[in-house]
This record gives C-alpha cells, structure tokens and sequence, in this order.
C-alpha cells in the first residue's frame, strides 16, 4: 500500500518542481530572488514557468542542459510563478514559459525570444555576459538601448495639464517630481521605457512639480516623485500609484489599470474587408465564430450565439482580442482557410494574425466550452497549424444583418391553364 502511495505521489512532485534541486538551475522564490538575482554581481537566465504547462515541461531537458553547460559562467534559474503569482506579476509575465535575462541593469532584464534549445540559450547569456565585461572596460559606449531617451514621455505644465490631462478621453499616469530628487533620478530610466511600451494604450506624463507648484498643490503632492492615475470619468479625482518602481512594474500596473477601464470588445459580422481587418489585424489574436444560416437558426437563436460571444469577450477583455462572426456559407474562403463548417455550425477559430497560424474549437459550441478553449489557448495549449495561404484570406462584401428572422423567398405561381396536355400522357 505504502509502495502504491508512494507512486500515486510521484507525477505529482514531478508536474510541482520541474528541475531537481541537486541540478544547476536554481529554485527562485520571492524570498530569495532579490538576493540572488536583483543584488548579486552575476548575469542570470531566469525562466517563469507553470508546471502544468506543456511547453515548459517540453524546455525542461534543453534548459538544463543549457544550465549545465553555462555552470561557472552565468547563473540559470526558475520561477514557478503558478505558485508565487507576484513574481510574474512584478516582470510583467503573460505567457508561460517566460525567459528574461538580468544582465547589465537588473532591473531593467532583456526579454528572451530566441529558440528553446540550449545551443540558443547559451548563447543568448553568453552574448549578455559579453556586454557586461565590455562595459566594465568602458568599450560599450555608454548604453544604446534607445528605451530610456524619453522621447515618449510627455513634458506637463500648468499651462497645459488640464487640456492635455482632465480633457482628454486618454489614460494617464502623471509623475509629479523635482529635478534634485535623487528617486525621481532613478525612476527616469524606467519611467521613459514604461512610456514607449504603453504608448498607443496609456499616456505617461512627468510634470516638475517646483516649477508648476498650481497642479502639485491641486492634488495633493507632498513627496517626489508622486505618481498618479487619471482614468476616464473621474479626472479630477486621480487615484494614486501604488506599484513598483520598475519598468516592467509600471507598465503591469497600467495595464492592469487599462484591463479595468475598457469596454468589453464588439462582436461584429464581417461584411467586408475593411470590417476584418479593423477588428483582426492588430489584434494578438482574432476569435472568428461562423454561425449557422438565419434560415437554419432565426433571430432568437442567433441573438442567442451573439451574447455568448459578448459574456465570453468580457471575462477576455484584458487580452484585448478581436472578436467577429460571419453567416454559414457567406465567407466560403475563411471558412476553407480556417477548415471550418466541415463538421458543423456554429464553429469557431482563433487566429493569430502576426504569425499565421490557427486554432479550431473541437468542443462545445456553449459558455463554458468556449472559455475553455480560449483560456488554453492564452497559456499556450492547444494545437495550432498554418493558414492555408498564410495570409488573411479574402472577405466577400456581404449586406449586414439587419436583425430579423430569416424567410423563404416566395414560389413563382405558374398557371398551366393555356398548357395542352395529351390525354395518352395524362396519367
């Protein structure tokens, strides 16, 4: 019995700690990831990872074997931010496995998007560990990044904080600072790549608050820097920044802060070309759903298939994905390059239209099979493969819905009064 247990146990250990801790990748948790990695004088590869996660577990041997062969040169870690959520939180993950490399300023660690063997690892940290020695012989030039320039951060004043600010519909972070500040000093760096990151989503602002002493004394500012969020509807009660001081905590911060105040998104008919690609094209990834012909499926039932998308597209609304539908049969060339309607309608597909590639709903058509499916889908799980042409197929110009039940077009009455018949082929 013990013996059974015992095996019963083991998957188990296994799926929670992926990487042994007699091996050269070492466990990092929030107690002691700041001393080891944040504080020390070496380069670390640190992968974020879930356990239950495919693609982490199929890392594991290359990632070790990468460890191994980097034992003595650059430190390799990971973190199971499934268990510890603030550490993914605090760099930002979305996605698992994550791989970020704390090189030459830790707090602002390069984001690894190379290949998962360990030949492509190793020399990603090799390639930081170089950087590193050049510049500590001051062969670097100083830093080339092109993230900390603060080209888009906007300069606020009094004279323009309330037009550009409380009159806008846009979002914004505003730091409140003074230049002698040595803090706001150490935010600037970080201030100005959070700002290039969030540009097109939230707006950062730095305004100086000894010189334009009217808004700093409007809401409130005793220390530097103060940062503060003014969100649609209650700009003249911003609520204060509570989050980390680096980049990547400014920017998981705001788009946290972005998440809470978006509508959930449309679900619109595709009725042309123009209609796909507003609602696909920059988009991370497109749900396109084919709904079962008016005739087959009336207005109530439509409607019906419509508001599940809808409730689905809130609980999704943070992933900021675009949402259509189409007509069975009205899009013959999406559905072919989706291989979709061979086995029914309604059916559904997620595209990925930055690489190509698509996913099919093999389950339920229903509230709980499509957050299924989609929620694997944001881990990466899930089987993908290429679309057929691997460009977004044509969209045919269609009349949109308008609303009502579906009917038959009205029989043609012949009259067979003037017709002759042979009485022999009368029957």
């Amino acid at each position: 019995m013990f013996q059974l247990i015992l095996l019963l146990a083991l998957p188990l250990q296994i799926c929670v700690a992926l990487y042994p801790s007699s091996g050269n990748v070492v466990e990092l948790t929030p107690n002691n990831f700041d001393k080891l990695v944040i504080k020390s004088d070496e380069i670390w590869v640190v992968e974020f990872f879930a356990p239950w996660c495919g693609h982490c577990q199929s890392l594991v041997p290359e990632y070790t074997k990468a460890a191994n062969a980097l034992k003595g040169v650059v430190k390799v870690g990971a973190a199971n931010v499934d268990d510890h959520k603030e550490l993914g939180g605090r760099y930002g993950v979305r996605g698992f496995p994550t791989i970020k490399i704390f090189g030459l300023d830790k707090y602002k660690p390069e984001d690894y998007n190379g290949g998962r063997t360990a030949k492509d690892i190793v020399e990603a940290a090799l390639k930081a560990a170089k950087a590193k020695v050049k510049s500590k012989l001051g062969l670097d030039g100083g830093s080339k990044s092109g993230d900390s320039d603060g080209k888009d951060v906007i300069e606020l004043t009094d004279s323009n904080f309330e037009k550009l600010v409380i009159q806008s519909d846009d979002l914004w972070l505003v730091e409140f600072f003074a230049p002698w500040c040595g803090h706001c000093k150490n935010l600037a760096p970080h201030w100005a790549k959070a700002a290039s990151e969030l540009k097109g989503k939230i707006k950062l602002g730095a305004l100086d608050a000894t010189v334009h002493q009217a808004k700093a004394s409007q809401y409130g500012v005793q220390g530097y820097p103060t940062i503060k969020f003014f969100g649609p509807g209650a700009k003249d009660s911003p609520v204060d920044y509570d989050g980390g001081r680096t980049s990547s905590d400014i920017v998981a911060w705001a788009l946290d802060k972005l998440a809470e105040n978006i509508p959930a998104p449309e679900v619109n008919q595709l009725v042309d070309e123009k209609s796909f690609k507003k609602a696909c094209e920059d988009k991370p990834l497109c749900i396109v759903s084919i709904l079962p012909h008016i005739l087959d499926c009336q207005s109530d039932c439509r409607n019906g298939y419509i508001q599940t998308l809808l409730n689905i597209g809130e609980k999704f609304k943070k992933k900021m994905w675009g949402w259509v539908w189409s007509e069975a049969g009205a899009q013959p060339e999406l559905e072919t390059a989706l291989d979709l309607g061979g086995f029914g309608y309604p059916a559904m597909a997620v595209i990925n239209p930055k690489k190509m590639k698509y996913s099919i709903l093999r389950g339920s058509f229903s509230k709980d099979g499509i957050y299924e499916f989609l929620r694997d889908l944001s881990y990466g799980k899930g089987n993908t493969a290429p679309v057929k042409g691997e460009s977004l197929p044509k969209i045919n110009k269609v009349e949109s819905w308008d609303g009502k039940d579906g009917v038959l077009p009205e029989e043609e009455d012949i009259d067979l009064s003037d017709v002759d018949l042979d009485e022999k082929e009368e029957l």
